[in-house]
């Protein structure tokens, strides 16, 4: 296997970190550099497991500081990258679009410039690959086809707009300067180690604590369902099988309501627990819809089924179910997270945020 060097961005977030294990467990003649700027959501608690492991390396670090991100490419001859750095909760997008611009539009940017750079035109065993989200894509109606990798863009949220326009910065690269790139689009996913502003793990947190559960509008808003691990083996997939200059579709194949999702997190954890079927269903709050909500969002992954014979090996409830069982037994990783107490920690390592 040809030595590769690859930088992993937002590698302490929720999707980031499964990708990074993967890849440091899986790979071990890579040198694996992860580059987070520890924000609210990236926690290096997310990777224990591989800390000390001598092809990891934790950088603290912005994709925004052009300076650093060169500096980085430099020291670890990077010839990989996987970016998955972005703000990326819609909810947080409409109080602060500008912060969502800088990181996810802006701070692809400074890593694409820094990579042509550092390549130097030379692309041979080079490649950036850059996670975004099914959300460009708009709204479908309840009748409509999935999407595939050809639907046109038609983003609705600051969030999906951000990540729009970062998409077409990484296309306009290859078009332009010829950088081997390759855009990847996936559905919601769910799993261990996701931050508790996001809809399972809140329902499961807000279960445990007997706090309402708010579900907006009347819960009909569809999604397609990914989990995390089979998200971070389809990564892996395009990263090393992938065509340069491609896009690939990643979906769970599971649509359901939103509030089909919370009642059936309501009916795990209450039986997990040992309470009676039903006993946390009252603490469902319906509450005014977002603005902007798109109604629905499912995935074609035809393409990358056929091509590098990936699908998904975790059906939705056998998914629940672990994703349920890992908070439960992890209780004290979101009660850090809940009370801040995470934060405290690891600015005192890696001085501030």
């Amino acid at each position: 296997m040809a030595e590769r060097n690859i930088l992993i961005t937002g590698g302490a977030g929720f999707i980031g970190s499964h990708v990074v294990r993967l890849f440091v467990h899986k790979y071990p003649a890579y040198r694996i550099v992860n580059l987070d700027k520890l924000t609210y959501a990236g926690n290096p608690a997310n990777l224990a497991d591989v800390e000390g492991r001598p092809n990891y390396t934790f950088v603290k670090g912005d994709i925004c500081d052009m300076d650093a991100v060169r500096d980085l490419l430099s020291r670890y001859d990077i010839n990989g990258i996987v970016h998955l750095a972005a703000e990326s909760h819609v909810d947080r997008s409409i109080t602060d679009p500008l912060a969502f611009a800088r990181t996810n539009v802006m701070g692809t940017l400074s890593l694409l410039e820094a990579a042509r750079e550092q390549w130097g035109g030379c692309y041979d065993g080079k490649l950036f690959q850059h996670i975004s989200t099914d959300e460009v894509y708009g709204a479908l109606g309840p009748d409509d086809a999935p999407f595939s990798e050809t639907t046109a863009y038609d983003p609705h949220s600051p969030y999906s707009a951000s990540k729009a326009s970062s998409d077409h910065f990484v296309r306009a690269y290859r078009d332009t300067f010829g950088m081997p790139a390759i855009v990847t689009n996936c559905s919601n996913n769910y799993g261990p180690c996701q931050f508790p502003e996001k809809l399972i793990p809140l329902c499961i947190n807000n279960i445990l604590h007997r706090r309402p559960i708010p579900v907006y509008g009347k819960g009909d808003n569809v999604r397609d369902w990914l989990y995390v691990e089979d998200h971070a083996r389809a990564i892996d997939a395009v990263f090393h099988r992938g065509r340069p200059g491609e896009s690939y579709n990643i979906g769970g194949g599971c649509e359901r309501k939103n509030i089909d999702i919370v009642r059936r997190i309501t009916e795990i954890v209450d039986r997990l627990t040992g309470k009676p079927s039903g006993t946390s269903l009252d603490l469902i709050a319906y509450v005014t819809d977002r603005k902007g909500h798109d109604l629905r969002y499912a995935i074609d992954s035809a393409k990358l089924a056929h091509e590098l014979g990936w699908r998904p090996e975790v059906a939705l409830d056998e998914g629940l179910e672990m994703t349920v069982r890992w908070y439960l037994d992890n209780r004290a990783w979101i009660d850090d997270i809940t009370s801040g107490e995470y934060m405290k920690y690891y600015d005192s390592m890696y001085g501030g945020r």
